[in-house]
């Protein structure tokens, strides 16, 4: 082959990868078009306080209300306790995988983790009604159908993937910065909590954030825990309704405004996703 002939072919790979780099963008840029033509004529008629502050969700009323507050209480509720309970678990794991294992233990746990993270969520929620909601109901009372269950499964959902980036990010941290550290006569706890962790910390609040993302948009499985009742939150042993549980409970038989405030719902998701990326992306420029 010539040196033209591996120009031209060289262009034209080039091109194919360009065009196919593009897809994706493409498809989020129709996403977010279709979203947004969808969601933002709910406030023709729904005014944004109502939509934003107000507990009255009733859209089968005679005059319709269109609140969502109790529904980001719950979300609130249920992603900040899942986020809680995954950190210790999700550190603890990939100190361990990324500084302390080894072998064939290292290889079973990440084989592990990487299976958690495959498992469907729909198998989650099963799991959740047959573990999850009777534990709760024995320890906590109540009928075991709560946020609390929500967040518990939540929890075991969002582990793998702050497992993985943190654990990318702590073997990622320079080896003469641990030796310099043994060097000055500081112990292997001294070294990763004092040393290494903040050396990587700005990977694992990437990774922290990308969990919350993962947790903001989870709907199956709380739907199956959650209880699915539009209350106000008091205790966490208490039936809620997330953002996502409402859409996918009333998108079957939604129309008008009712379907336009879904998607106005679906809006703020979108949003609150994106943001949490935007931070991440922030976060591994600042890094680089």
């Amino acid at each position: 082959m010539t040196l033209s002939s591996r120009k031209r072919v060289d262009g034209g790979l080039r091109a194919i990868l360009l065009l196919t780099a593009f897809v994706s963008l493409a498809a989020v840029i129709l996403i977010t078009l279709y979203l947004f033509s969808e969601g933002l004529p709910a406030f023709h008629t729904i005014p944004l306080g109502e939509f934003l502050f107000s507990s009255d969700w009733s859209p089968s009323a005679a005059e319709p209300h269109y609140g969502i507050a109790v529904f980001v209480e719950a979300s609130l509720v249920v992603t900040v306790l899942a986020l809680l309970l995954a950190t210790p678990f999700s550190l603890s794991a990939a100190i361990y995988l990324a500084l302390l294992s080894k072998g064939w233990k290292r290889d079973v746990i990440k084989t592990g983790v990487s299976l958690l993270a495959g498992i469907p969520s729909v198998i989650f929620g099963l799991f959740g009604i047959s573990v999850i909601v009777p534990m709760v109901r024995i320890i906590w009372g109540g009928n075991g159908y709560s946020l609390l269950s929500a967040a518990l499964i939540l929890a075991i959902m969002i582990m793998p993937t702050i497992i993985n980036v943190t654990e990318v990010s702590l073997a990622s941290v320079d080896h003469t910065l641990h030796e310099a550290s043994y060097g000055l006569g500081a112990t292997r706890t001294q070294t990763i909590f004092k040393v290494i962790i903040p050396a990587a910390r700005q990977g694992i609040v990437s990774a922290f954030l990308l969990g919350l993302g993962r947790a903001v948009g989870e709907t199956t499985a709380v739907l199956l825990v959650g209880g699915n009742a539009p209350l106000a939150f008091h205790r966490l042993t208490d039936m809620g309704r997330t953002l996502t549980m409402n859409i996918v409970t009333d998108m079957g038989y939604a129309e008008g405004t009712h379907m336009q405030a879904l998607f106005a719902t679906a809006m703020l998701l979108y949003l609150c996703i994106l943001v949490s990326n935007g931070l991440v992306v922030i976060i591994a420029r600042r890094k680089q």
